[in-house]
């Protein structure tokens, strides 16, 4: 902890009051990741917020699709994801 708060850098205002951190992007980066994923599941956070009938649905669309033959290329399904 201590290692973390010697990066981080405060910002004040004109009164001496702090109104922004500045946080090196190295540590953002690990910030936004520990807080985007569950520690549990290895989840994003998002996907843990799902509700459990849009997982049910999804996952019933796409047996219905494999069923028919209708398949992606994997990088396809991926362009989701980068977007």
């Amino acid at each position: 902890m201590a290692q973390i708060k010697s990066q981080i850098r405060y910002l004040t205002n004109i009164d001496g009051e702090t109104t922004d951190v500045l946080v090196p992007i190295e540590l953002w980066q690990q910030l936004i990741s520990s807080i985007n994923s569950d520690n549990a599941s290895g989840l994003a956070w998002i996907d843990e917020q799902e509700p459990k009938t849009q997982i049910l649905a999804d996952l019933q669309e796409s047996v219905r699709q494999a069923a028919v033959g209708q398949t992606f290329p994997v990088s396809e399904l991926w362009d989701d994801i980068e977007a």
